[in-house]
């Protein structure tokens, strides 16, 4: 066996910790839209890996969250046992306590265990807060790149 080392220990370590920064623009509701691929947990019953990805759709106020920080975070929950249904709760918790967003919601999605997908949706609004109304804009075709 060689002595070379094939890599080294992480320097960074998962962390509870959410940071936030201060919203480019307070003025204006604007949408922020993740997507986290990677998510992973432990069967609260059997200890096997869970995976998930995890949307998160926001409104922020005066705070957005920072991702490095929400790296870390989604990463604390892999060596954890966590019901679908609580773990998904628990990050919009711990989310709008960090960044106290006008709208968030977390939908996570959960791979098939036991045969069987869990789709797991939790929403939080700020108090008297209501979304503008949409504009659909659906009639021009975003594909099309000539006229007539």
């Amino acid at each position: 066996m060689s002595s070379q080392s094939i890599g080294a220990k992480p320097t960074v370590l998962a962390s509870k910790n959410l940071e936030t920064f201060e919203s480019p623009n307070t003025n204006r509701d604007f949408h922020i839209h993740m997507e986290i691929p990677e998510f992973t947990c432990l069967c609260p019953k059997t200890g096997q890996p869970d995976f998930a990805v995890i949307y998160l759709d926001y409104i922020p106020d005066k705070t957005c969250v920072e991702l490095k920080s929400l790296k870390l975070y989604m990463w604390s929950f892999r060596d954890e046992g966590c019901f679908h249904e609580a773990v998904t709760n628990s990050i919009l918790d711990d989310l709008v306590m960090a960044t106290q967003p006008k709208f968030m919601r977390v939908t996570a999605k959960f791979y098939v265990r036991g045969g069987i997908f869990t789709n797991v949706v939790a929403e939080h609004r700020q108090a008297g807060w209501q979304p503008a109304a949409r504009v659909d804009l659906t009639h021009f075709d975003g594909q099309q790149n000539t006229r007539g």
